[in-house]
């Protein structure tokens, strides 16, 4: 599998931003630890899944480009498979909760996708859109259980190791798992004694469920305000690459989140998602002990209004 990100970094040269470095000194003393931030926040629409998105589609044959792709997503895995199917000329269908942030449904409609809504209180995303790609030919694009779409996504922790060198921690969002299980099979192949921990919602806390017991655990529709990781379960690809190669997962409590955000945006200046900020939610709240070295991915910036004057004003 390492060797798939590598070659997804290859195939994203000059398509794909490679996102800066960034630490806080004031983090640094608080945690008693030095930290850097790898900023997917910069990526192109504002997140990590440009990156897996880019991969897979990018490798689809001329007829299936021809025929589409669809894909069901909240946000940023629809706003990324939108733009990528505008780069080249692919026709997208999104399948999309009602209750999506609005600036990622608008942006995913600017770039040309189409939108198929639905209520996720009384339908399922997945076979809203297994339906339509049965009955259009479209190929499906999923948001995480692909491996095209994962070693895309690894290839974030790939340039922070090439960037930086070794880090003794490494600290991921998890949703689905595709962030997640790319960025542990990174992190082994350039840095093997790297420990690398997911961190969850604890409202949405399937993954850590699941890790702990071996055994796959599902939460429909979790009320957490980190919407990226609202993702029922972990897939069948991610659950095994994450039980191989991650080291631990945690969990971190809605207040943490929100503080993580505010500390993002008054310290350091950078517009972070709920999602996006759970490993530094892990560290200023203790859930997580750093070691050393330690590296954080910020997942992704796309936070409407509405919520970040919520965060904000708390």
């Amino acid at each position: 599998m390492f060797e798939q990100v590598q070659a997804a970094k290859e195939r994203l040269k000059g398509n794909a931003n490679v996102t800066p470095i960034m630490t806080s000194r004031t983090l640094n003393r608080l945690v008693k630890a030095q930290v850097y931030f790898k900023c997917e926040n910069f990526q192109r629409i504002g997140a990590f899944k440009f990156r897996g998105a880019f991969n897979s589609i990018s490798q689809l044959s001329k007829a299936e480009k021809a025929r589409g792709v669809i894909t069901y997503s909240s946000g940023n895995h629809a706003q990324a498979v939108a733009l990528v199917g505008q780069m080249l000329n692919v026709e997208t269908t999104i399948v999309m909760p009602n209750n999506a942030p609005v600036t990622k449904r608008a942006a995913t409609e600017e770039y040309g996708a189409r939108i198929i809504e639905y209520d996720p209180y009384k339908a399922n995303r997945e076979d809203i859109a297994k339906d339509l790609e049965a009955r259009n030919g479209y190929t499906m694009i999923p948001p995480f259980d692909h491996r095209d779409v994962i070693a895309g996504q690894g290839t974030a922790a790939l340039e922070m190791f090439e960037e930086i060198g070794n880090l003794d921690m490494l600290l991921v969002p998890c949703g689905g798992g595709g962030l997640l299980s790319g960025s542990a099979v990174s992190a082994k192949g350039m840095s093997p004694n790297c420990r690398v921990i997911g961190i969850e919602p604890e409202l949405a806390d399937d993954a850590y469920k699941s890790f702990k017991t071996k055994k796959l655990h599902r939460i429909n529709n979790p009320p957490t305000i980190a919407d990226g990781t609202r993702t029922p379960s972990l897939g069948k690809i991610t659950f095994p690459l994450v039980l191989k190669y991650v080291d631990d997962m945690k969990t971190v409590s809605e207040e943490a989140i929100i503080g993580a955000v505010r500390f993002l945006f008054y310290r350091m200046k950078l517009v972070v998602e709920p999602s996006g900020a759970l490993g530094l939610a892990a560290l200023l709240s203790r859930a997580v002990i750093p070691e050393g070295r330690v590296g954080i991915i910020l997942s992704g910036g796309n936070i409407d209004s509405a919520t970040m004057i919520k965060i904000l004003s708390s």
